[in-house]
């Protein structure tokens, strides 16, 4: 795995626009998800708009994965993979989404509902999302890996969700796995010193009970242990001063750089 590096502002400007593809391409298909719809038309949609942007999907063929998306539904936590799924009122969805520009690299993630989530399932989200927004806050120049991990941690614990231990997040830059791994869970103050350049992609994962996990035969697709539902949200950041600069946003977003 490439050794985490602070980027220059000419690589930041190429992740910022692999940043904005992949925003455009989860809005999009975020406004498709419905009853009905499966996961390999989300797929195709996404594919599309990338190519129409001038960026490459980065997970298509990533170690054989044959998706642009990942497409993990109710108790799938990630890799779920695109096919003639349908999806159906009630369920939700995590859309994972990463794209290449000019060799750098964008990845971002949302849990959407299908049409009308259950309140145990909305509760779920809400929480993730507050976990994703904790650990950007967190992703201050100076501190350490260890803040950024328990954020998430602590904000699940809050909401008394808990957080999955196998998978988190990582650096990102050319590629799409650098270093750092970054833990959703440990103790505040400890690990890495973070500086004002390096680039990570954050991704709080949290289930309704239990962090256990197993992977299905297809060798991707991973659930939880016990079939409860999981929600997932990731967005790439740069670490400033002042916590994590959000680089998987639409350019003309009037909202601020952090959640």
């Amino acid at each position: 795995m490439p050794m985490v590096t602070i980027k220059t502002e000419d690589e930041l400007a190429r992740m910022r626009r692999a940043g904005e593809i992949v925003a455009k391409a989860l809005a999009a298909v975020k406004t498709m998800v419905r009853p009905g719809v499966t996961t390999l038309e989300l797929d195709t949609a996404a594919e599309e708009l990338i190519r129409d942007h001038g960026g490459v999907p980065s997970f298509k063929g990533y170690h054989g994965f044959p998706g642009t998306i990942c497409a993990s539904v109710n108790e799938e936590i990630v890799h779920g993979i695109p096919g003639a799924r349908v999806l159906r009122d009630g369920e939700i969805v995590s859309i994972d989404v990463g794209v290449i520009w000019e060799g750098y690299q964008g990845d971002s993630a949302i849990t959407v509902a299908v049409g009308e989530a259950s309140p145990e399932a909305q509760r779920l989200m809400d929480a993730t999302q507050a976990a994703l927004v904790a650990t950007i806050a967190a992703a201050r120049d100076g501190a350490r890996l260890g803040d950024v991990s328990h954020a998430v941690e602590a904000t699940a614990a809050g909401w008394g969700y808990d957080v999955v231990r196998q998978y988190g997040g990582h650096g990102i830059g050319k590629a799409m796995h650098e270093a750092p791994h970054v833990p959703n869970w440990g103790p505040a103050g400890r690990g890495l010193r973070l500086r004002a350049g390096m680039t990570m992609a954050l991704e709080p994962m949290l289930t309704s009970d239990g962090s256990r996990t197993r992977t299905l035969d297809d060798g991707w697709t991973v659930v939880t242990a016990n079939g409860d539902l999981s929600a997932h949200f990731e967005h790439t950041i740069v670490v400033t001063k002042d916590g994590g600069e959000v680089l998987t946003r639409i350019a003309d977003d009037a909202g601020p750089d952090r959640e």
